[in-house]
Parts: C-alpha cells; sequence; structure tokens
C-alpha cells in the first residue's frame, strides 16, 4: 500500500464516508470533509480585520460548503499550518483560533506573535503570556 504525505492529502478536497468506529467521535454518520489547503485559506482570507474565526466554525463552514456532515479535524489544523509557515501567504491565519478562543500554539511563535498581531488590529486578548485567548469571543466572531 502507497502511503500518502499529508501535504498530498491537502492539494484537493475529498469527500469520504465517515468510518463506522468514529461516528461516535463524530457524532453523526454520513461524509466527511478532507480539505484542500486551497479551501481552508479561501476561507481564512474572508476573515475581516478585528475578527476572528474559531477552528470549529471554520470546519463547519466547510463542511456546510461541501455537503459533508463533519470537516477532518487534523487535516483543517495540517492546512493552517501549512499556510501559517509559508512565507508568502497573505492569508490572515492568525485570525483563526480555537474553539475556546484560546492561541493556537503550533502557529510560529507558540501563540504570543498571534495575540500581538490580533491586539494591533483592536482584538481584546486576555490572559497569561502563552495562555492567552480572545476575550469577548462570541463579540469578535466574524460571520461567514
Amino acid at each position: 500500500m502507497v502511503r500518502r504525505s499529508v501535504d498530498d492529502e491537502l492539494r484537493s478536497d475529498v469527500l469520504v464516508d465517515i468510518p463506522k468506529e468514529q461516528e461516535r467521535r463524530f457524532g453523526c454518520a454520513g461524509k466527511m470533509l478532507k480539505p484542500s489547503r486551497a479551501s481552508v485559506e479561501a476561507l481564512v482570507e474572508k476573515v475581516p480585520r478585528g475578527m476572528v474565526l474559531t477552528t470549529t466554525l471554520l470546519r463547519k463552514v466547510l463542511a456546510e460548503q461541501h455537503d459533508a456532515q463533519v470537516t477532518c479535524p487534523f487535516l483543517t489544523k495540517r492546512a493552517l499550518m501549512a499556510i501559517a509557515e509559508d512565507p508568502e501567504t497573505t492569508a490572515p491565519y492568525w485570525r483563526v483560533v480555537m474553539g475556546s478562543g484560546e492561541m493556537m500554539t503550533t502557529y510560529p511563535g507558540r501563540g504570543i506573535e498571534q495575540a500581538r498581531r490580533l491586539r494591533s488590529e483592536g482584538v481584546r486578548v486576555a490572559g497569561k503570556i502563552g495562555r492567552s485567548r480572545v476575550a469577548n469571543l462570541n463579540d469578535n466572531l466574524a460571520a461567514l
């Protein structure tokens, strides 16, 4: 069996059946979207300055766009990391935070740089360095 790399997985959007053993985890049966970097990046580019998008909402919107029940959390995170690690990207990846509003410690700068960028855009960030989150998350959520 030939194994594909994660980068290969991010080249195109793919719909797959939710594995039977994963139905309980995802709370449903049906289709799961394995998102491409391009699909993730296109949504991230729609997040306006001074607003944020949670990974949970990002996956929900992606699933809806592709008539799927869920979006693969692993590949969504991997796509976000690929965007963040690309020095040529123009997508404001720092505007995507964890579902709880916490900074993404997997981004370059381990969330500290993300918090700095969000503050510079007028987003209120609370908490200690390395454990910060968006204050009043619901007030700062982008509507997509």
